[in-house]
């Protein structure tokens, strides 16, 4: 037995990135590792949807139309809703575990607890007991993953991700933990749009980003 060749290939595994050994399924989920900086002020929608890119291209993962899971809020009309601008699905994470079937499951029954919630890199990602908890997730968005109607008062959107003073932002709990609630999508509103105001409750400005092609 040539134990130098199996050496070989083993450290070879090691080196390839979760996203390659997903196989079949290629990631087309993942809660970003880090946040962009400036707490909620993420450029809008595409600056949000161009760093998931930027991420999942770092990752391994080529040639797939990423978006952000956010929804805006506009003046007498609804706005965007994120369940709307993530394409229709299947999603698996970077170690290729099914997250959800298409946007129904997404929203009903998803596969997103802290064991699958992970990262571009496959890492899971700071939750409740860590420290520091980092399971709040930005979406601005209720529990069926739509945005808010104009009638219901606040800013749930940081001036549509465009603020890192002024406002508040709905998170979600990747980890589907803390306060009582479970949705991944609307657990609580932040207490600021700051990078220091995210922290405060459990968040670093961290997105959930989904393959949408």
């Amino acid at each position: 037995m040539d134990f130098a060749k199996i050496l070989t290939v083993v450290g070879a595994m090691v080196l390839v990135s979760p996203v390659a050994l997903a196989g079949d399924h290629p990631m087309g989920f993942f809660v970003t590792s880090v946040g962009m900086g400036k707490g909620a002020d993420l450029g809008g929608l595409a600056g949000a949807d161009a760093y998931c890119g930027k991420l999942a291209e770092a990752a391994g993962s080529k040639g797939r139309k990423w978006r952000a899971y956010l929804s805006t809020q506009e003046e007498g009309k609804r706005g965007v809703s994120a369940r709307d601008r993530i394409g229709l699905g299947p999603w698996y994470n970077a170690h290729g575990e099914l997250i959800a079937s298409d946007v129904d499951d997404l929203h009903i029954s998803p596969n997103i607890v802290k064991r699958t919630a992970v990262d571009e890199n496959g890492k899971r990602v700071n939750g409740r007991g860590d420290k520091p908890n980092r399971h709040d997730i930005l979406t601005g968005s209720m529990h069926d993953g739509t945005a808010y109607f104009p009638w219901q008062k606040g800013d749930h959107t940081c001036s549509n991700w465009t603020s890192s003073d002024k406002g508040s932002a709905q998170v979600g709990h990747h980890d589907r933990h803390g306060g009582g609630n479970t949705s991944f999508s609307s657990a609580h509103a932040s207490r600021g749009c700051s990078q220091a105001d995210l922290a405060k409750s459990g968040g670093a400005g961290l997105l959930y980003c989904f393959a949408a092609d």
